[in-house]
């Protein structure tokens, strides 16, 4: 007897729930439903740039967040305010890009693990979507994921979760993030 191949929970949820999803949305083709194409985990190093521990941490904790390597980020620009000069040695942040099985597994574990442990949280706003229907999350440290040991949480510093869907309006993106379980901020009436 052969073992079922794994499917991550959400990747099965999405595959499941697409017909209503398309249903709800109005939508003529199931092509037309927004599906997640991928998740760019990032995080730039700012003013402590030449600090080559405090970059090390930052790298570090981006892939053992991720789960893979991470990707250094030069300046695309010069910016004299910032002492930055395009292209200079030091990177300015570090960056992955996570797609399909990884993905829905780091998107599960942020929606089911890290964000029930952000202190004072009420929901994620539903403010930050671009015009294509792309979402972005901004957390403040990286000690809210259960990879992260003490001394990793010794070098605080925040995280840009940017959730990139395909076929996205900003209404439909939400109901697709919706149905992963993100938990959106309740509207004041």
């Amino acid at each position: 007897m052969a073992d079922k191949k794994y499917i991550p929970r959400l990747k099965e949820l999405y595959q499941k729930e697409a017909k209503n999803l398309q249903k709800e949305l109005g939508l003529a083709n199931i092509n037309q439903v927004p599906k997640l194409e991928k998740v760019i985990v990032s995080s730039g190093v700012g003013k402590k740039r030449e600090d080559k521990r405090f970059t090390e941490t930052v790298e570090l904790t981006l892939a053992k967040i991720t789960g893979q390597a991470t990707t250094s980020r030069l300046a695309k620009k010069s910016i004299a305010t910032f002492k930055i000069r395009k292209g200079m040695g030091a990177p300015v942040g570090f960056l992955t890009t996570l797609r399909n099985d990884k993905m829905y597994e780091f998107v599960d574990r942020l929606i089911s693990i890290a964000l029930p442990h952000v202190r004072d949280f009420h929901g994620v706003p539903k403010t930050s979507f671009d015009g294509q229907g792309n979402y972005s999350l901004g957390l403040k440290e990286q000690t809210v994921f259960p990879e992260i040991t003490f001394e990793d949480a010794s070098v605080l510093h925040g995280l840009e979760i940017t959730f990139i869907i395909k076929n996205g309006s900003k209404e439909g993106s939400a109901k697709l993030l919706e149905l992963f379980g993100l938990p959106f901020e309740k509207e004041n009436k």
